[in-house]
């Protein structure tokens, strides 16, 4: 037992020893806060190479300048309180005592070497903080021993991943041929878009003269080039697919309107509007009344967005177009005018400014797949919806007495009539579901994008476009014509611009309907064209 006792004992000795030898001492604390920036500088770093805890709380006061000091002592001030900035004890401030001063190099330093110290810490979060605060901090040369000591000592794969590639930014500048080489041996194998502006700026400038190491930076430059083309492509095909969803659901409505009825509603686009609306005053009740529930108000605005849509439509079928069907003409006049007075109405209700609407906490933020490729989650999650909406359309279409009547009226109105449908009912259902859906594209608008009351004019001519070029009347082709329409526009833009890509979209359609006037899918029917 007094063997196991002395044991201990020389033990604690020994680690007290060690601790003292590693500890913060007044002469280094001196040497960091007084002298030119390169003694400050290599005195920091190699107080922060010794891995004391201590030197973390030292750094931080500086950078709080906190820290004052004579030529025997530094001492740290809060607010009236004056301790010694190594020991701890109390002290009293000389009137001789200066404040060190910190320009932007020995800033930077010091954010450096607090990061250093944090990544000793056993905390894989506090470490992780502390790499992602040096890969955006200014390093010199001088810090190139703290990260190679982490990256030995690292065992997380990821941050020794970034650690690596940490040091080769700082070798890069190095003085010595060999640890240019080696950096850009490392960068070669990233893809961060950093790393290629890293690599850029070196051939660009001139920095490097030595033709070997310029060599070995070009060739590093073309691969991670080569790995940033990926996440660019898969990055244009997201954001098509994207649009391509949007538009989609915008045409979903008129392909029940203007596909199914024939109906020409100039109006459709002013819906989409309403559901937007409705959102925004659904997302001010929940934070008025319940302001713990705000992250799901979306949840309550989807139906909100489809009823408020649904009853507009309903009145207007009744009250417009019952009495225009078979008149194309008159339809399109009579909808254009009832859509300047629905942003009329809404101008003089919100205002003419857009209004917000706030994305809840679980729809913000994206899903990084590679480092130059985030998929936003209100992106994602509208993508979804519109397959749900148009799967519940389908099987509405397909599979309910509702979707029955609808396509009876629409083959044959008098033969339906006969067989004791109520033509007029089943008129202003469709309609209304058509508004409806359209309802439901402004609640997933809302998500993306400003509100208000010019919303739907930016999307009722890609809405129709959408339609004719799928197929008036189907379903599968207001599909395949939204999402092809929606890349095929976004590789255009990445071409030649916004402004010629909306042209080649539109000569495109033309073309392609003149070859095919009934669109991507033709009605099946038993007659035949001549």
């Amino acid at each position: 037992m007094l063997r196991r006792l002395s044991t201990l004992l020389i033990a604690a000795l020994l680690a007290l020893v060690a601790g003292r030898a590693a500890a913060l001492t007044p002469a280094e604390a001196l040497a960091i806060v007084q002298g030119d920036s390169d003694e400050r500088i290599a005195a920091l770093n190699n107080a922060a190479g010794a891995g004391d805890p201590a030197l973390a709380a030292f750094v931080q006061a500086l950078l709080d300048e906190e820290i004052r000091f004579d030529e025997q002592r530094v001492y740290r001030v809060q607010g009236e309180t004056v301790t010694d900035a190594v020991t701890g004890a109390a002290a009293t401030l000389p009137e001789a005592a200066e404040e060190p001063s910190i320009n932007n190099r020995i800033r930077g330093a010091l954010q450096a070497a607090l990061a250093a110290v944090q990544l000793a810490s056993p905390d894989l979060a506090l470490r992780r903080g502390a790499v992602e605060a040096l890969l955006t901090s200014s390093l010199e040369e001088d810090q190139l021993a703290l990260v190679t000591k982490a990256l030995a000592a690292e065992t997380d794969a990821d941050l020794k991943e970034k650690l690596a590639r940490l040091q080769a930014t700082i070798q890069i500048s190095a003085d010595d041929k060999t640890l240019r080489l080696q950096a850009a041996t490392t960068l070669a194998a990233s893809g961060q878009p950093a790393v290629a502006s890293l690599l850029q700026e070196r051939l660009a400038d001139g920095a490097e003269s030595d033709p070997e190491v310029r060599a070995a930076l070009e060739t590093a430059l073309k691969a991670v080039r080569g790995r940033l083309a990926w996440g660019e492509r898969l990055g244009v095909l997201f954001t098509g697919l994207s649009l391509g969803s949007i538009l989609m659901l915008a045409a979903l409505g008129l392909a029940v309107t203007y596909g199914l009825m024939g109906v020409i509603n100039m109006a459709h686009g002013e819906l989409i509007m309403i559901g937007a609306y409705a959102t925004y005053l659904v997302q001010n009740l929940f934070r008025a009344v319940l302001p713990d529930l705000f992250d799901y108000y979306v949840l309550a605005a989807i139906p909100a967005a489809f009823l408020a849509s649904a009853a507009v439509g309903a009145v207007l079928e009744r009250g417009v177009i019952r009495w225009l069907y078979g008149r194309p003409l008159e339809t399109l006049l009579a909808t254009w005018g009832i859509s300047l007075i629905l942003m009329q109405a809404v101008r003089s209700i919100f205002g003419a400014q857009n209004v917000a609407v706030e994305n809840p906490a679980w729809l913000s933020g994206g899903w990084q797949v590679l480092p130059n490729l985030i998929l936003p989650y209100n992106r994602i999650a509208i993508g979804i919806f519109a397959a749900l909406v148009l799967g519940g359309m389908a099987l509405l279409i397909a599979r309910t007495r509702l979707g029955l009547f609808v396509r009876g009226v629409t083959q044959n109105r008098r033969m339906a009539a006969c067989v004791g449908v109520h033509t007029a009912r089943v008129d202003t259902y469709a309609f209304a579901l058509g508004a409806g859906i359209a309802g439901l594209a402004g609640c997933a608008l809302s998500q993306v994008g400003n509100v208000g009351p010019d919303l739907g004019q930016g999307y009722i001519v890609d809405s129709f476009m959408v339609v004719v070029l799928g197929g008036v009347g189907q379903l599968a082709g207001t599909v395949y014509a939204g999402l092809g329409l929606g890349v095929l526009n976004k590789l255009l833009e990445g071409w030649q611009g916004a402004v010629l890509a909306k042209i080649m979209v539109l000569v495109f359609i033309i073309g392609f309907i003149q070859k095919r006037p009934q669109g991507i899918f033709a009605v099946k029917g038993r007659s035949a064209e001549a």
